[in-house]
């Protein structure tokens, strides 16, 4: 058991499992100005954009200081549609959390949807996977303490 811990390959699927299924989203067709209000209620940094049940894009706070502040644009005037990311890249529950990362530095994202055979079931961020990995590594390393203590 001790070997199998400490070899583990850590799956999005497990992160997700610990980390919850919350999903934060947001019409394409509403207010940037709305949008701010959520994350900030929230405390997330990116909404999903949801258009006739799919998925559009992703709003985020650096889609809001490239796209608005630089550009002179209102955020009570500009509609999430106008500035959000289309292009979604995206991993599955069976993703391994470093393919995750990745991806993530690859293509320079900080918010990667998880889909299960064609559904949102999650979002996840570098923190998230950085998180998971250093509990991870506490774990194991308190089994190898236990183990030596025996």
């Amino acid at each position: 058991m001790l070997k199998s811990m400490i070899n583990s390959i850590l799956t999005v699927e497990e992160l997700l499992r610990t980390k919850g299924d919350e999903i934060w989203s947001i019409s394409p067709q509403a207010i940037v100005y709305r949008a701010l209000e959520i994350m900030a209620d929230k405390g997330v940094g990116a909404l999903v954009v949801i258009d006739n049940g799919k998925v559009a894009g992703i709003f985020s706070e650096r889609d809001y200081a490239r796209k608005v502040i630089l550009k002179g644009k209102s955020s009570r005037e500009t509609t999430v549609s106008e500035l959000m990311t289309r292009t979604v890249f995206y991993v599955t529950p069976k993703n391994t959390l470093q393919e995750s990362m990745a991806l993530m530095t690859a293509k320079q994202i900080r918010h990667l949807p998880v889909f299960d055979n064609g559904r949102l079931v999650g979002i996840i961020t570098p923190g998230d996977v950085i998180k998971k990995i250093i509990a991870e590594q506490e774990h194991a390393i308190n089994l190898l303490e236990q183990y030596v203590a025996s």
